[in-house]
């Protein structure tokens, strides 16, 4: 039984490889970077967008089941797509609750979303990721083909995934770990969101493989667990205190349109700035109810001490940092930034400046 997963280093990849790892399956995994191979799992060094690159993995074996976790334009996604139906029994389209459009009523995967309602032109002319998500899934449901899967994760978290609102650990947690206030806006705080642990949703993902329900249908994978994102800083920085022996601060500012001149706009209007809820009736009903998942106090609090202990940053945006220095009228000097890495990264954004 053979499985390839595309694109599978992020927060779930990872997650749905561990899952994987001492199974009978023979798992390959695409990676820019190179990658010792363990066990039976193997790492395939290269580009997915790569035309070439791709080829020579999809007509590598046979898969039983292609997981694809990358993300395409419209345009590139509609070149490849038959290539994938061809080369795999399954193929599961790693899609976004991102497309849903705002609901007051908790979301199931019939809820409209944002391609199909929204009246804003000018965010319709583009492919941003919410868009162009939405219509790659209406490319799969107008093939012949029913050999697909959608699946809808939200937002998820790990040990090196950490959420808050438009944030990335390296916008949020870098900043409170130098000691600097962070800026958030106000109107944001009090909205729902949902963050699920990336382990419980493969284990859904692997509930969904050569299951008979799942062949041509859409799933989100969420928790039905709901949170203001004012409570989700407040139990990052109890954890944080509790570990650090430090306290941390946040400033909210009520114009939120500040934001948009730092920030994607979209992903603050049409995303983090609706509430999220979710109706988890559709796959519990495939899997037979077999699904759990982690309360989110238990899950980061694992997870964020975990980081913690051996933290990883990619880059930080320091742009984004001297903006909100401008607001909370802090400074950041050189030395505030953690490792030699980043303090050419600091001095190459100043010089820049």
């Amino acid at each position: 039984m053979n499985i390839l997963i595309l694109g599978g280093t992020g927060s779930i990849g990872q997650a749905l490889t561990e899952l994987l790892k001492n199974t009978a399956w023979n798992v390959y995994v695409t990676t820019r970077t190179r990658r010792e191979n363990v066990q039976n799992i193997t790492f395939l060094q290269g580009n997915a967008h790569d035309e070439k690159f791709l080829a020579e993995c999809v007509t590598k074996e046979h898969w039983n089941v292609i997981v694809d976790f990358m993300a395409y334009s419209t345009q590139e996604f509609s070149k490849k797509v038959e290539l994938f139906l061809e080369s795999t029994d399954q193929y599961f389209f790693l899609s976004s609750s991102r497309v849903y459009a705002a609901s007051n009523e908790p979301l199931t995967e019939d809820s409209p979303r944002l391609l199909d309602v929204c009246t804003d032109e000018t965010y319709l002319a583009t492919d941003e990721y919410a868009l162009a998500k939405a219509r790659q899934e209406n490319i799969l449901l107008t093939t012949n083909k029913k050999n697909w899967t959608i699946i809808r994760p939200y937002k998820t978290y790990n040990n090196n995934r950490l959420q808050l609102g438009m944030y990335e650990k390296e916008e949020w947690l870098y900043r409170l770990m130098m000691g600097k206030t962070l800026v958030f806006p106000n109107e944001l705080k009090k909205r729902k969101t949902t963050l699920t642990y990336a382990a419980d949703v493969v284990v859904a993902i692997s509930e969904l493989i050569e299951n008979e329900s799942a062949y041509g249908e859409t799933f989100h994978i969420t928790t039905t667990e709901s949170l203001s994102w004012e409570d989700v800083f407040k139990k990052y920085t109890s954890i944080l205190s509790e570990t650090t022996g430090k306290q941390f601060h946040i400033r909210y500012v009520d114009d939120i349109e500040m934001f948009y001149n730092i920030w994607n706009p979209y992903q603050i209007k049409y995303d983090c700035n609706i509430d999220r809820r979710f109706d988890n009736s559709k796959i519990n009903r495939a899997t037979n109810n077999k699904l759990q998942y982690t309360v989110f106090a238990e899950g980061i609090n694992k997870c964020l001490k975990k980081f913690i202990e051996s933290p990883e940053w990619r880059n930080i945006n320091w742009k984004l940092n001297f903006w909100m220095d401008n607001i909370t009228g802090e400074k950041t000097k050189i030395w505030d930034a953690d490792g030699l890495k980043e303090k050419a990264r600091y001095v190459k954004y100043c010089i820049k400046k």
